[in-house]
């Protein structure tokens, strides 16, 4: 049997841009991609805590560093600029893959500008750039 979990979850991120006429995507910081396993292309689903908005795209890198988390295209309609969003993606595990994994998971504060929880690391060196 195959079981689809929660593979990584971005939490709290706001929104820095909005671009309307531009391809269907949303952009996330490359070293928050790195640091939650979030692939270039990858689906994501996207639910907006400020306005209740739920959608699916894909990720595509926005500049590392940059803090930058853009809805593109359609998707601009769905959301603002200050908006916090939740952006997860899922994978299927067999059941004894499932019994054991735990989701990459980054909680963020001050306009993406600080890690305030990291569950699960992949790369703390990643994260060490957000303490401030």
């Amino acid at each position: 049997m195959q079981i689809n979990l929660l593979r990584s979850k971005i939490l709290r991120a706001e929104v820095t841009d909005a671009k309307l006429h531009y391809e269907g995507s949303m952009e996330i910081d490359e070293e928050l991609m790195r640091l939650t396993g979030i692939l270039p292309n990858e689906k994501i689903l996207v639910g907006n805590i400020s306005n209740g908005n739920r959608f699916e795209t894909y990720a595509i890198p926005a500049p590392a560093g940059s803090r930058r988390f853009s809805l593109n295209g359609a998707v601009a309609c769905l959301g603002k600029i200050g908006d916090l969003v939740v952006i997860m993606t899922f994978g299927w595990f067999d059941e004894q893959e499932a019994a054991a994994h735990k989701p990459r998971v980054v909680t963020l504060a001050d306009v993406n500008q600080r890690i305030v929880k990291l569950e699960n690391p992949a790369a703390v060196e990643v994260a060490a750039k957000f303490a401030r």
